[in-house]
């Protein structure tokens, strides 16, 4: 059995980085980008004024106060987006708003509440701006500095970074395929769920979890539906396939007579590097190749196959979309009951984490922790990680989570 990293690392370790392909800055929210960005011009392109005021020589000035109040001739207003009609002289003020480019001659701004507001003739009260509020040219990028690495995924702030330097069109890493295949006698899709009703089946949640759980990663689901537990039935299936970057299946790797998978897969030529790992909920796992394309098998269990597809798939998609930091990070908690596990596996039990009192980070699991008990994942905002030498954790020791989602440590009102 292997452990958890070394799972997470093979799986992560056999991913290629997908082809680029170009699309507009609109479109790249969330794109991954493909190439290192270099500024081909200093930002800001010149000095300019960080606040609205007058901008002034520092040494005409310095001594300005309430009881020694300095004046000076206004030679000109600069509006954002326009410039000096000439340099500053000895004795001289122009009125400039915020950004607009600083004139020569000039050090500093002064800001309008130390002034009389004076458009013909400035009298200023204070020096505490003598060559302050000036941005500088180049403060920001300078040309030829790395504006965005290679392997950013893109948020607001970078699109923003992007275009302030030109960048219009933007290479970023081609989306995953991601064929899903979900396994099982006894599930139906949504549109049977009067089955459900009569106590005669289940509805197939994994292919709904998954679908999400790949496009949160940045993947293009494509679903293959459900196949009964047989064997020509899931051949059929999977030679019928669309193209795919990845496949991915749940349900039918563990060893019980009706789990057909793995050997389906081996008799169409699939390589099987490993099938289990030492991790609860999860430990049937299945990793390997068929055609070219890595193979993840998931378990059946609704909770397992979310638990496993966030600590293998998703750092699996990331990998592949050219991300240098696919994995997903922990932070300290404070348990807040006592936890014990039953068995040496490192456990990923369903947790709320949120801030005590005291401030500390603190996690409570959301209640029994079965494997088919999706309400509980539903509930989590994090998985409470236990390696398997702690099997014994008393209330008010520290142990690490793995927060989930966007929504992780969301508050009902402001912290600050």
């Amino acid at each position: 059995m292997h452990t958890v990293r070394d799972a997470a690392l093979a799986i992560v370790g056999a991913m290629a980085t997908l082809p680029a392909e170009s699309v507009g800055v609109r479109e790249a929210l969330d794109r991954v980008l493909a190439e290192d960005v270099v500024s081909p011009v200093d930002l800001p392109p010149w000095d300019n004024a960080s606040m609205d005021g007058y901008a002034v020589r520092a040494a005409d000035v310095r001594g300005a106060s309430r009881a020694a109040p300095v004046a000076l001739v206004v030679v000109g207003t600069i509006a954002a987006g326009a410039r000096a009609s000439r340099p500053l002289g000895a004795g001289e003020a122009y009125r400039i708003m915020t950004g607009a480019p600083l004139p020569a001659g000039a050090d500093g701004v002064v800001r309008v509440e130390d002034s009389d507001a004076g458009t013909e003739r400035v009298v200023l009260f204070d020096d505490r701006d003598a060559g302050r509020n000036v941005r500088p040219r180049g403060e920001d990028l300078a040309a030829g500095a790395l504006a965005v690495a290679r392997g950013t995924r893109l948020g607001p702030a970078h699109l923003g970074v992007l275009v302030s330097v030109g960048r219009a069109v933007l290479p970023v890493a081609r989306r995953p395929r991601v064929a899903i295949l979900a396994t099982g006698d006894e599930l139906v899709d949504v549109d049977r769920f009067d089955e459900v009703v009569r106590g005669e089946r289940i509805v197939t949640s994994n292919s709904y979890t998954l679908e999400a759980m790949v496009r949160r990663a940045g993947g293009v689901p494509v679903p293959l539906g459900l196949v009964r537990d047989d064997p020509d039935a899931l051949r059929a299936c999977l030679l019928a396939a669309p193209p795919h970057d990845l496949l991915l299946t749940s349900g039918g790797i563990s060893v019980g007579a009706f789990d057909h998978t793995r050997r389906v897969l081996a008799d169409l030529g699939a390589t099987l590097d490993f099938w289990r790992v030492k991790i609860r909920p999860g430990a049937p796992l299945g990793f390997g190749s068929w055609r070219g394309v890595p193979w993840i098998g998931l378990p059946g269990n609704p909770v397992s196959t979310m638990v496993t597809s966030e600590l293998f798939v998703r750092p699996a998609l990331r990998r592949m979309q050219g991300m240098t930091r696919p994995y997903a990070g922990t932070v300290p908690v404070r348990v807040a009951e006592r936890v014990t596990t039953g068995a040496a596996l490192t456990h990923f039990l369903r947790a709320v984490v949120a801030s005590a009192a005291d401030g500390v980070l603190e996690a409570r699991l959301t209640g029994p922790q079965g494997s088919g008990l999706l309400t509980s994942m539903a509930r989590a905002n994090a998985l409470l990680v236990l390696p398997e030498h702690r099997q014994d954790v008393a209330a008010g020791e520290m142990a690490r989570a793995l927060l989930l989602g966007d929504d992780a440590l969301a508050a009902e009102a402001p912290e600050f």
